[in-house]
């Protein structure tokens, strides 16, 4: 029986995909999950529209995380550390702070999708990595300085 999936199935496959199953298993165990459904030639027209409207939205989301990065690419922030007698910050900036300062300049990026390469532990200038997309990333220049 050739069945779409409606979610992951481990070892079977993602959702939308066509697979072919026993009869047994879709009764048993796809249907009354709401794992999946007979692959009848409506279901199958509802899913190729389904997967046409997603890659629409996706393409409309790559094309906003594009101009976005755009912007960042332009922009250079400054975090200020308390520093000690040697000049050196009492910590290391993280991604929480580095988001706080675009913030500040007008930029609500989440700090998970802050791509630090290593730790900033000294003064400095650095080139930061911003995640927008899958496919895009921002680089952003950020100014470590003392308070």
């Amino acid at each position: 029986m050739n069945v779409v999936l409606c979610k992951d199935v481990d070892k079977l496959g993602r959702a939308g995909d066509v697979v072919k199953v026993k009869d047994g298993f879709a009764r048993n165990f796809l249907f009354p999950q709401k794992a999946g459904y007979p692959a009848t030639p409506e279901n199958l027209k509802k899913i190729a529209q389904e997967k046409a409207r997603q890659q629409a939205l996706e393409g409309q989301k790559q094309k906003e995380a594009e101009l976005l990065a755009e912007k960042l690419n332009k922009l250079s922030c400054t975090v200020s550390v308390e520093v000690n007698d040697l000049e050196k910050p009492y910590g290391s900036v993280m991604e929480a702070d580095i988001a706080g300062a675009l913030g500040e300049e007008g930029f609500s990026i989440d700090k998970k999708s802050i791509i630090l390469d290593r730790r900033i532990e000294e003064l400095g200038i650095y080139e930061v990595g911003v995640k927008l997309h899958p496919s895009v990333t921002a680089k952003i220049r950020l100014w470590v300085t003392k308070k």
